[in-house]
C-alpha cells in the first residue's frame, strides 16, 4: 500500500483547467495513435515471418492421458502455447505455480473468444496432472487447458529455463510449423484475446489488417459474440456495427 508520505513526496503534475487537459489529452492521443499503428505493422510483420516445420513427436500428458502436439490443437488451425513453471524445483511448489506464470494465468480471458478464430490456448509444465488438476481448481483456472511436458518439447522451443509463448499453425495435411515465439517482457501483456492473435499466423482476421493474399479475413466486429452466443447468426448485431460507423475508426 502507497502510504500518504510517499505521495506528498512525488512530484506530482500540474493541475490545470479543463481545456488546457483536454488539450494534453489530444497532443498524447496522437502519440497512442502512432503506437497503436507500429503495433499494427508489427502484428503485420509477423505474420510475414517464415515458418519451421516441426518434424519431431512429442508426447505430453493431459486429463485423458498421452497426446501429441497436435492433439493439442483441439482441432483448430492455429495454437498456442505457453510454458508455465509448475514443478517441485519451482518456488510455491505443490500449492503454488511460479510467482509470475500464476499472474499470467490470472490474466487469461475467456477463451472461447479465441476459439471463435480457430485458436486454442494451452498451458504446460513439468507437474503431474494430479498436482496440476489441483492447482487448477484451488486457483480458478479450470478454463485452461494445462498438459505435462514429458520430453524435450521445453529445451527445444526455448523453454526449458524460462517462460514463453510459442505460436503453431495447421496446414491442411496436419503439418505442424512453428510460426513464432515471445518470452521475458513480452509474455507480460498476454491474456487477453487480442495479444494472443495478434502473435499468429492468421492474426484477427479482420478486413482491415495487412495480411498475405489469401488469408481469411471478415469484416470487423461482427464476428464477435457473448460468449455463449458464438455459432449463432446474430443479424441484430450485425445491424448495430453497419450503423455504429464510429466503431470502425480503427
Amino acid at each position: 500500500m502507497t502510504t500518504n508520505e510517499q505521495i506528498a513526496q512525488m512530484k506530482k503534475p500540474a493541475v490545470v483547467s479543463a481545456d488546457e487537459w483536454q488539450n494534453a489529452w489530444q497532443e498524447m492521443l496522437v502519440k497512442e495513435k502512432e503506437h497503436t499503428r507500429s503495433r499494427d505493422a508489427l502484428a503485420a510483420a509477423r505474420r510475414r515471418m517464415p515458418w519451421f516445420a516441426v518434424e519431431k513427436e512429442y508426447v505430453f500428458e493431459g486429463p485423458q492421458g498421452k497426446a501429441s502436439l497436435l492433439d493439442l490443437f483441439d482441432g483448430r488451425r492455429q495454437l498456442v502455447l505457453y510454458r508455465a513453471f509448475y514443478d517441485s524445483n519451482v518456488y510455491g511448489w505443490p500449492e503454488h505455480a511460479c510467482v509470475g506464470c500464476s499472474m499470467g494465468a490470472d490474466q487469461v480471458s475467456n477463451l472461447l473468444h479465441l476459439h471463435a478464430r480457430d485458436t486454442t490456448l494451452v498451458y504446460a509444465s513439468r507437474g503431474s496432472q494430479e498436482n496440476i488438476a489441483t492447482l487448477k481448481q484451488r486457483m480458478g483456472w479450470n478454463a485452461i487447458p494445462w498438459y505435462t511436458i514429458t520430453d524435450d518439447f521445453d529445451k527445444d522451443f526455448g523453454v526449458d529455463e524460462w517462460h514463453g509463448h510459442n505460436v503453431f499453425f495447421r496446414d491442411e495435411h496436419d503439418s505442424i510449423f512453428r510460426t513464432y515465439w515471445v518470452n521475458n517482457r513480452g509474455d507480460e501483456a498476454m491474456g487477453s484475446v487480442w495479444s494472443y492473435l495478434d502473435l499468429t499466423p492468421l492474426g484477427r482476421q479482420e478486413l482491415w489488417e495487412d495480411s498475405p493474399e489469401g488469408y481469411p479475413q471478415t469484416e470487423p466486429y461482427k464476428w464477435w459474440r457473448w460468449h455463449d452466443a458464438y455459432g449463432k447468426e446474430d443479424a441484430k448485431w450485425s445491424n448495430v456495427v453497419d450503423n455504429a460507423t464510429v466503431l470502425l475508426n480503427l
